[in-house]
């Protein structure tokens, strides 16, 4: 199944290209890259051999690029869970 702005929330994020658009913190504003790694409540952003940031799911809001260009901006309290988790939670629509 490929990446849709339907789906997203059901697929691994890691590989994806993210951008930190609002954040509570504002020193994140700003912090892109590839998304390297998730955890329960945090993601790892940043480029392979190059800064990375972890960043605080629940207090910010994200631009994802899917692989076929489409941009998403997303909430980042809906990815709050672990990866496997997220298959099993009950979604709202979008």
């Amino acid at each position: 199944m490929r990446h849709t702005p339907r789906n997203i929330l059901r697929h691994e994020l890691i590989g994806l290209k993210a951008e930190v658009v609002d954040a509570k913190n504002p020193s994140l504003i700003g912090k892109k890259g590839l998304i390297l790694d998730e955890t329960r409540n945090m993601l790892l952003i940043g480029e392979p051999g190059g800064p990375k940031s972890w960043v605080q799911k629940d207090v910010v809001k994200l631009r994802v690029w899917l692989p076929d260009g489409t941009r998403l901006l997303i909430e980042g309290r809906v990815l709050v869970g672990r990866p496997e988790e997220r298959l099993k939670k009950k979604l709202y629509k979008w």
